[in-house]
Parts: structure tokens; sequence; C-alpha cells
């Protein structure tokens, strides 16, 4: 997020009643690549994940070689990241994508029939590799993750639910607390913040759960149970995926559909302090939707995209993306109503604050990319001031802020959100002890109003 400013509109609509917002003055989503659609063919379960120098990596499930392909997007092209389509031994309809601050790609799948486990393979080097086997037992749904020490953290639905870590020194797999969710894990998601906390979320029987443990817990540490009960009840059917994300404070944003009796609509609901309160509307979408996904900038604010799941509606299949408003308390959609042409499905969000964008990957006779620049920042009442500037920028490891207003407190995140150990004394800010990449320095000042300015450490 960089050089933030509001935004204008001219009118808006409430529809249904429940605080939906629709912009008629919307922009329209642009191709991330000279067009939408990045893969050779028909494709599903989509991965979208940034770097920390701005590129794009997407996984999906490749029709046209019935396995697994990765492709980055360099700011102008896509490629297929190893060369070509297919780094999969086999069909690979369950994977999942990460990277980390050192610039390793991780890839993991289902392992194809007749085998069963969770295969994981890291690029680097200019290659993929295979590292061992997460779990060798018959697996579905699953999520990988690496902390801000690039450490890979696996989560899968084998015993009722487990997560394990990665030991880069013994090469081997080792167990995050104790095996097995009540209920089971639907949907299996993981995040773990700057502060080494790990969240797995999941829903089980209708129910959506998160717990959380210390990064470097082991297998005789025990998950607790995150706001001290459900985040809320939810529909676990027809692709209607829950979803966690962390902003730059290590605050979890999640997102769900509720259940039947809710409408099977969108909710999206925070931890304050040790609660889950709900971001504006519960139900707040003007239809069922399904194929959920949620990303939060830097400074707290949420996207979510999904898409309508309702025969009798006309725009039936087609996706949104979703942002919340704190001015007027209601979720609106966020550029031109809907970003498919026709039915989509396995959506994914990501944000780019090195470009300022958020992007959205889909599947639509293929996986497409899309993209809108984020110039809507009233979400959390984040100003600009002409005066407020950082050199050197880039810099080898120290900056100085330039600002004729006096500033309370700055605050130094990478381009995960997350934030770091940056030595700051008075004007200088001190990034020596963190790699190369961007940042994004957050100056508060005494009359409580925010800039943010993008620092590149090279």
């Amino acid at each position: 997020m960089e050089n933030i400013t509001f935004f204008n509109f001219k009118k808006a609509l409430t529809v249904c009643g429940v605080g939906l917002t629709v912009l008629t003055s919307a922009q329209q989503w642009s191709n991330a690549g000279s067009s939408a659609l990045v893969s050779a063919g028909n494709s599903s379960y989509n991965n979208l994940v940034v770097d920390a120098s701005g590129n794009y990596y997407i996984s999906y499930y490749d029709t046209t070689v019935t396995k697994g392909s990765v492709q980055k997007f360099n700011g102008t092209s896509w490629s297929y990241v190893g060369g070509s389509a297919g780094i999969t031994t086999g069909i690979a309809t369950y994977n999942s994508l990460t990277t980390d601050l050192q610039g390793n790609i991780y890839y993991s799948n289902q392992a194809s029939y007749p085998s069963t486990g969770m295969e994981i393979r890291k690029f680097s080097g200019g290659s993929w590799g295979m590292l061992p086997m997460a779990t060798t037992s018959s697996i579905n749904f699953h999520s990988i993750t690496t902390s801000p020490s690039n450490v890979l953290f696996a989560y899968s639905s084998d015993g009722s639910g487990t997560v394990r870590r990665y030991s880069s020194s013994s090469g081997a797999w080792e167990q995050v607390g104790n095996s097995g969710f009540p209920g089971g894990a639907t949907f299996p998601k993981i995040a773990v913040g700057s502060d080494n906390t790990l969240y797995a979320s999941q829903i089980t029987s209708g129910v959506f759960n998160v717990y959380k443990i210390n990064a470097n817990a082991t297998s005789s540490d025990t998950w607790t149970l995150v706001g001290g009960g459900p985040v809320g009840n939810a529909y676990s059917s027809d692709s209607s995926f829950s979803d966690i994300a962390l902003d730059g404070n290590n605050i979890p944003y999640v997102v769900y559909v509720s259940n039947t009796a809710g409408g099977r609509k969108l909710n999206v609901k925070k931890l304050s302090g040790n609660v889950w309160v709900q971001i504006g509307a519960a139900n707040f979408s003007d239809s069922i939707v399904n194929n959920t996904a949620i990303a939060v900038t830097p400074a707290g604010a949420p996207y979510v995209v999904a898409s309508i799941w309702d025969s009798s509606n006309s725009n039936n299949g087609r996706n949104s993306v979703y942002r919340f408003n704190t001015s007027s308390g209601n979720w609106e959609r966020f550029g031109d109503p809907f970003i498919s042409t026709a039915a989509s499905n396995y959506n994914d969000i990501a944000i780019d604050p090195v470009n300022n964008y958020v992007v959205v990957a889909y599947s639509e006779s293929g996986t497409m990319v899309k993209r809108m620049s984020m110039n809507v920042l009233a979400v959390h009442d984040v100003k600009t001031s002409d005066t407020f500037g950082i050199y050197p920028n880039p810099t080898e490891g120290i900056a100085y802020i330039k600002d004729a207003k006096k500033i309370k407190s700055v605050e130094v995140s990478n381009m995960a959100g997350q934030m770091t150990a940056a030595k700051i004394s008075g004007q200088q800010i001190d990034i020596s002890d963190s790699p190369k990449g961007v940042y994004f320095v957050k100056a508060t000042y005494e009359d409580g109003k925010i800039s943010v300015q993008k620092l590149i450490k090279k």
C-alpha cells in the first residue's frame, strides 16, 4: 500500500436492506498480463500468492496435462515455473501454494491414485525438488504456509486434522501440537504471524472453528480454541470454502458462508482481544454464495471474493469482490459488480501492496487472473501527507523519515503484512537485520492520521 488516497464515488445504492453497497461509478478489473486467461485450457483448484517483490504465482489443476501446474507473473507476462506445464506425477485436483522471504516456492498436492498422502515440492535454484511427504495418509483439502523466519507448515485433514512443521536441518516433518480436532477438519487453512502464533481454521460438523498455538510447539502441546468458542455456524458443501488471513498487527480475519438457516451468505469476522467480532452486517451478500476467499492489507482492510450460487439468479456463478467501508459501516462491491463474464469457481484473492493492487484468480473455461488498483482506502481513514518521505529509498539498511508534522509512532511491516524487528530511533529506521525486499513504513501522527510509504531494501 503506497501513496494512499481516498476513493470518491458519486452515488451508492443499498441492496435488500443488508448493508451491501454497490458503487455506480465502479472501476474496471484489468488483466494481469496481455490476457486474463493464464492456463492453456480448463482448470480448477486455483491458489494465488504474491511474493516480496510483487511477483504473482498461480497454481492450478491443469486439465491439458492432467497434472498440477504453477505459473509466475513478473509484472508483464506469465511463464511456467520450472519451464513447462505439469509438475506433478499425476492428477492434482487438491493443491496449495506458498512462498517464503528467501524466494523459494512451495507447492503441495494430494498424491495421485493409487498413491495416498500429501506431496510437497520446492522450487529453488531453477528447478523443482521433492520434499518428504507431509503425510502418507489419505487426504483431500489441505493448506501450506511459511513463517517470517522461512519455516514451512502443512495442515491436512488426516488424523481429524494435523499440522506439521518442516525441519530443514533434519529433513523431516515434525508434528505441531496435538493431532485431531473435535469433529475433524473440512477446508483446513493455516496462517502464521510475525509474533510466532500459528492459526488453524476449519469447519467441523457445520461449525467454523479457529485454533492457535505457538509455531515452535511440539506434539505434546495443545491447540487452543480462539475466541473461547465457534466463530459461527457455517455451510460446508458446494465448495463454500472458509478462509483466514492476518493483517500487519497479526490480527486474524475470517470469511465463511452461513448455514442454511442463515441464508448461505457471506460473513466476515476478526478477532478483537479474545472475541470474534462481526465486521459489518451478518449475511451481507445479496444472494447465496460459494467459492469464498479473503485477503487483508497490512493496515487491516479486508477484501473478500465469492461467486453467486443460486440458479434462480441471472448472474448465477459470476464472482464479485467486496470490501468494507468503515465510513458507512457497509460492505460494498469493489469495482465492477462482477468480474467474470460467466460462471466461475475456485476463486482466490491476494493483496499486492508493492504495486497497490487487489488480485483475483478464478476458473472460467481456464484460470483467469485480474487485478484492480487499491485507490479505495477510506476503510481505515488512512490519509497521505504531502510532507511524508523516506530517504534514501532504496536503502541498504538505514533510512530516515522526513516530515514537518509531529509523528507519534512508526511501524514497519513486510509485504505479507507482518511486523518486522526494525529499530526505530527518532527519525531513523534500521532494517539492516531484515532480508532484501519491499517494506511498508506506517507513520501515525499526533492528530491520529496515518501515512504509509513503501521502502525497498536492496
